[in-house]
């Protein structure tokens, strides 16, 4: 071979290596900048060039897939979009995903690395996995009763099951169609818009992301923690509780909705609500106790997920012994979701236990194959068995004969709290009408639903017996639907 042609070959030989490093610098050091550039719409195109999976209900799909025959080819449809948006949220082409089309986004999408059954070859071929399903934990009729009871009225609903966790209705009012956003055109983005600048914020989930001033209904609180630290031993005995009760330091005067509240025990001051009896209770439990037990119930917990992330419900520590007083009767700056508080029901109607709130049963295949379960969900002891024992009977009283008759279920035993929240600059806010519950039937071992209801309703009165009116019956149909009473 001639030196010339040694040379040539060596050139050959170079210019295919530098070929081979290039090749390597695009497609391994410098992909993930390629792939992430704005102007690089593969990503895009190959997301929605297949069907995404489906959330189910009661093994039946609320969402879909519509083929529009364009580059991006497949848009999310929804089934019953309203009743449903605070659980799936939305799938936009535009403004992305919210709720669970978020959270589980790679088994839906066909991304998630368990949905392929060769993951290593499908990393080869950079085929994407058909999407997944995402099995929640809702009963449908729970769902349809809550949102009928709401009718239209702007509050929300929460519903779990006590001795498991699961969440079985979670409602917000007003909702909206998650479908408008679906696409990428004229449209999607007038819909977003108007959206947007609603007032009554449909696209707000209410249910796990606004919280309340909880009012009377944080009282089943305060209770636990004056019961499990042995300031009340006996639920009939007096509490030498002034009415009116003068708030410890200042000339301000606290007063009741109903009468006999002076020296009331406290199985009558919690039948009618007395809020001199518990605001006196949360200063006599002292600040410590009080928000060690807020926080076994689950406040100030910032970590909540069901898998979506839940807005923190707040109790204030750094108080002084007023505001105490007032944090006690669920005033001041004592905040709850509506999951929150049904969650607080759940723990009396447990025997004290709370298990953490889930909504995804499990993940499948398209074909149905399990992918993965709801795995293991924490479990603590919020109060003592005795207490818990106590609450139930005192909520089961409110009920039978107290400011929460409405809640009542022939065939089952119903405990519940009503309260009306009180806000705004000399509380001229609108009130609040709250209602917390569990029940389970007479022939049952265990408690079948724990229930919040909250109704931010201008009719509302200054008295307890608001909470009983407007929000215990959308709660008692919800109970009525999970027991099939």
């Amino acid at each position: 071979m001639t030196r010339y042609i040694r040379h040539a070959c060596a050139f050959c030989v170079l210019l295919l290596v530098a070929l081979l490093v290039n090749a390597t610098r695009v497609q391994i050091v410098q992909s993930r900048a390629y792939s992430d550039n704005p102007a690089n719409r593969r990503a895009t195109i190959a997301r929605y060039a297949q069907p995404r999976g489906n959330i189910l209900v009661g093994g039946r799909p609320v969402t879909g897939s519509v083929d529009t025959g364009e580059q991006l080819r497949y848009e999310r449809a929804y089934r019953d979009g309203p009743l449903y948006a605070p659980i799936t949220g939305f799938a936009s082409q535009t403004y992305g995903t919210t709720f669970l089309e978020h959270s589980e986004d790679g088994v839906l999408s066909g991304t998630d690395p368990l949905l392929a059954p060769l993951a290593l070859w499908s990393d080869v071929t950079r085929r994407r996995s058909p999407g997944g399903d995402v099995v929640t934990t809702l009963n449908r009729k729970a769902q349809e009763a809550a949102y009928r009871g709401l009718d239209g009225r702007k509050g929300a609903v929460a519903a779990i099951e006590p001795d498991t966790g699961r969440i079985l209705a979670l409602v917000s009012s007003p909702s909206y169609d998650p479908a408008v956003l679906s696409g990428n055109g004229e449209a999607v983005a007038s819909a977003w818009s108007r959206l947007n600048h609603d007032p009554e914020k449909p696209m707000l989930n209410r249910a796990v992301r606004q919280t309340y001033p909880p009012g009377s209904t944080f009282k089943v609180v305060t209770a636990a923690a004056a019961l499990d630290a042995g300031v009340i031993t006996d639920l009939d005995a007096r509490t030498h509780s002034p009415d009116p009760y003068r708030l410890p330091g200042t000339t301000t005067r606290l007063t009741n909705e109903s009468d006999g509240c002076g020296n009331a025990s406290l199985r009558a001051a919690f039948t009618w609500s007395c809020n001199t009896v518990f605001a006196k209770l949360g200063v006599d439990v002292g600040v410590d106790a009080m928000g060690a037990t807020a926080r076994a119930f689950g406040f100030n917990d910032s970590g909540l997920r069901v898998p979506f992330a839940a807005a923190p419900s707040t109790f204030d520590t750094h108080v002084d012994r007023a505001q105490l007083a007032l944090s006690s009767i669920g005033q001041y700056n004592t905040r709850a979701t509506p999951l929150q508080m049904a969650m607080v029901a759940a723990a009396v109607a447990d025997g004290g236990q709370l298990r953490s709130p889930y909504l995804v049963e499990q993940t499948t295949r398209r074909g149905g194959e399990t992918v993965a379960g709801s795995g293991t969900h924490p479990v603590r002891q919020v109060m003592s068995p005795a207490t818990a024992n106590r609450l139930r009977e005192l909520m089961t009283d409110v009920v039978r004969r107290g400011t929460g008759t409405r809640a009542a279920i022939p065939g089952a035993i119903v405990g519940g709290k009503t309260g009306t929240a009180q806000h705004g600059v000399g509380n001229t806010g609108v009130p609040y009408a709250w209602f917390v519950s569990w029940a389970q039937n007479e022939d049952a071992l265990e408690p079948g639903v724990a229930v919040a209801v909250v109704v931010e309703d201008a009719a509302a009165n200054r008295g307890e017996i608001s909470g009983g009116g407007d929000a215990a019956p959308i709660a008692r149909d919800v109970m009525r639907a999970v027991l099939k009473r």
